[in-house]
């Protein structure tokens, strides 16, 4: 939930403010996939469609949507839920950015593959 603190003097948040948001919540599904240290590479597109207010309360939706050698690309929806009390919810923003793994000198590596083998079953 923005802040005052995170907007201008009308009440209306810093895009940066958002920008940052939706870099976190991008990072998570990448530093799962990348299992391990990520960098953000690019940012491929970013749309404000609405304005956002201190008080809105944010829900960020975060989705992998391609994985390459060493990076992956995710697609970020923010929806802003206005007036608490009868709960209107507005798409505010959508993004698509990508990151890259990183080895301890932050250097490029390549991607573990996928555990396709899913959970371990417990046997009797």
């Amino acid at each position: 939930m923005p802040m005052p603190a995170d907007a201008n003097i009308h009440g209306d948040v810093f895009g940066g403010w958002i920008m940052a948001q939706v870099d976190i919540a991008g990072s998570l599904p990448a530093a799962r996939r990348a299992n391990g240290r990520i960098a953000t590479i690019a940012v491929n597109s970013f749309v404000f469609k609405h304005p956002v207010f201190v008080g809105d309360l944010l829900t960020i939706y975060a989705d992998v949507i391609k994985v390459g050698k060493t990076s992956i690309t995710v697609s970020v929806e923010v929806y802003a839920e206005r007036n608490l009390l009868q709960a209107e919810i507005v798409k505010v923003t959508e993004a698509v950015l990508t990151y890259v793994a990183t080895d301890e000198k932050r250097k490029p590596r390549h991607l573990p593959p996928l555990n396709t083998s899913g959970p371990a079953q417990a046997h009797d």
